[in-house]
């Protein structure tokens, strides 16, 4: 089979990876308009037990990546100066350009022809391939060329958010939550490297105008965020790549494939980054395609195949997505709550944890929590 993957993520990576793994024989072509050393944002990070869900059909993959993680297991809420930790919740992550660096050394290995810094501007381009994977993002050249086929729809999160870096080391990860005389901020900060963190910054849509950021250029948006989190930054900087303020967008595709092409990752649906699961989902969607691939013996049936296996999936993910991205559209009214009532506002906001699981993942929060109900007094977790 001869097979072309445009978009050199880690979705991309992954899927030419791991078919080619399993047929050497196949042909597979990966093109990616960026160079192999390229890449924008900061971290990485993967929710609960990292990359464990690879483990059983990938241990090698798992052993290339997992030393080079940091990891955590719990959450720090800071709101009004004062901080809550919620035990339990588990997280990993990577630095985007070491986990690229490492897909990229897994395909080449076994036999993946990669060609960086190559655009592929027309279709007509890979007209010899047998499939076509888009794993091109939200800007996908397969999707913007189809989407009446794809039944491709697209909407925005009200709120703004920028994404930079920092020098700074965060010991788990931790949000924290600023009101100033013009509105309200919040901040998601974890650390991807032992001397790196990624740190981004959010506000709803009256904030951001409040503070004129449609009139400041990328300088002035990244010092006024430095003074607004001097404190948690400790006095440090804020490091730019590609630090826009944009507003979240959600992307969906009702058909997942439309002839020989077949979209995976951001360029088939997006899941906000709050509950971090948008480069394990392009992964597990590379893992689904290869799977659904392997089942088939043509590829019409086995995209059908892949869709009809993945997507309710998907869509339960996405659903519980949006609930949590509705949380943040209203975090400025959460921010009234006390710290303990705020914490488990937060904890229980996409819907999936209620409170007997809340109890048995996270024990010493729910603890405090409970103790402050009963007494009113407030007991640390």
């Amino acid at each position: 089979m001869r097979i072309a993957v445009i978009g050199g993520g880690p979705g991309g990576l992954y899927f030419a990876y791991l078919w080619k793994k399993h047929h050497p024989e196949a042909l597979v072509d990966l093109f990616e308009q960026n160079a192999a050393n390229a890449t924008w944002g900061f971290g990485v990070v993967f929710s609960e037990q990292a990359l464990e869900f690879l483990r059983a059909d990938d241990p090698d993959t798992v052993d290339a990546i997992a030393p080079q993680m940091e990891s955590w297991n719990n959450i720090t809420l800071t709101l009004r100066g004062q901080s809550v930790e919620i035990d339990g919740v588990g997280f990993s992550s990577i630095g985007r350009l070491k986990l690229l660096t490492v897909l990229q050394a897994r395909a080449r290995a076994v036999g993946v022809t990669m060609h960086f810094e190559t655009q592929i501007q027309s279709l007509d381009r890979l007209q010899s391939y047998d499939l076509i994977v888009a794993a091109d993002g939200l800007n996908s050249l397969v999707r913007r060329a189809f989407e009446g086929d794809f039944g491709f729809s697209i909407s925005y999160s009200t709120n703004k958010f920028a994404w930079y870096g920092t020098t700074k080391r965060f010991e788990t990860l931790s949000q924290t939550f600023v009101k100033t005389e013009r509105g309200a901020f919040n901040a998601h900060h974890y650390r991807y490297a032992p001397d790196m963190s990624t740190f981004l910054v959010e506000c709803d849509h009256a904030t951001w105008q409040a503070y004129g950021f449609a009139y400041k250029d990328a300088e002035q948006s990244k010092a006024i965020c430095e003074e607004i989190f001097a404190e948690t930054l400790g006095g440090g900087l804020l490091i730019s790549n590609k630090s826009m303020w944009r507003n979240f967008p959600w992307v969906w595709n009702e058909r997942w494939f439309y002839k020989n092409m077949v979209l995976i990752g951001d360029a088939l649906h997006t899941a906000h980054f709050s509950i971090g699961s948008g480069t394990r989902l392009a992964i597990e969607d590379a893992i689904a395609l290869a799977k659904a691939l392997d089942a088939e013996a043509h590829v019409s049936t086995a995209l059908a195949r892949y869709q009809g296996e993945r997507k309710p999936i998907v869509k339960k993910l996405v659903t519980a997505a949006r609930t949590s991205a509705d949380w943040y559209e209203q975090f400025p009214a959460h921010m009234k709550l006390d710290p303990m009532d705020f914490a488990h506002s937060y904890i229980t906001r996409s819907g999936r944890i209620d409170e007997a699981r809340l109890r048995a993942m996270a024990p010493r929060f729910m603890a405090a929590y409970e103790a402050e109900k009963r007494t009113g007094v407030r007991h640390d977790a």
